[in-house]
């Protein structure tokens, strides 16, 4: 099942409902709400910088990825980024693939 890196960062009413909610308990929403899209999340951090929650989470697509992004975003309370993930493996692959490309200019 695919790989995807989340950074979150809320905005001010979110981060009103996590200090009243507390860490755990979003913990425990975003995990049910990935089983229901058949994915599970893998890991969960609180974090200083540009992100405040950062987490890795197995999803079914790219289709269901972005049905949650989009659906994360529009509660208007966090702005999450997604990043896909790649396995070595998956990388060895891609350098394998031959590509015909011309770099602008050339």
């Amino acid at each position: 099942m695919p790989k995807y890196l989340f950074h979150g960062s809320y905005l001010a009413d979110g981060m009103k409902g996590l200090i009243k909610e507390g860490g755990t308990a979003r913990r425990a929403n975003i995990e049910k709400t990935l089983g229901a899209l058949g994915g599970r999340l893998e890991a969960f951090y609180y974090a200083f910088g540009d992100a405040d929650v950062v987490g890795i989470a197995d999803l079914p697509d790219n289709v269901t990825t972005a049905a949650l992004a989009l659906t994360i975003n529009a509660s208007g309370v966090v702005k999450v980024k997604t990043t896909v993930l790649m396995t070595p493996e998956e990388v060895d692959q891609a350098a394998k693939k031959s590509v015909s490309y011309r770099p602008p200019g050339s």
